[in-house]
């Protein structure tokens, strides 16, 4: 059984919710099994990585959520921006994939 290679992680500002002071990871706004290059990667923190790979497949991530903006706007995901723009740099929750994404896998 393979290991996934993660990114490494620094502190800093996350691009998407513009939490400061937390763990972040580089996201890929296109997935590179659709195209994505270094070019167009943001840094976002591990919780709003998680939950934006929770909601969407990488096949609507490419198809019109490969910008930050693009992201924000989305219902889907703005109640969680809501929420963890509030929560302190450490907060860590438990993100579940969605039904929606479970079934497309």
């Amino acid at each position: 059984m393979s290991k996934k290679k993660r990114s490494p992680s620094v502190l800093g500002r996350c691009e998407l919710c513009l939490r400061e002071g937390v763990e972040t990871t580089e996201h890929h706004l296109t997935p590179k099994e659709r195209g994505g290059t270094f070019l167009g990667t943001a840094d976002l923190c591990i919780p709003c990585h998680k939950q934006i790979h929770a909601l969407f497949t990488n096949e609507e991530l490419a198809a019109g959520l490969n910008t930050l903006e693009a992201l924000r706007a989305n219902e889907a995901i703005g109640g969680f921006l809501r929420w963890i723009r509030k929560q302190p740099p450490s907060a860590l929750p438990r993100v579940r994939k969605s039904q929606h994404v479970r079934g497309k896998r």
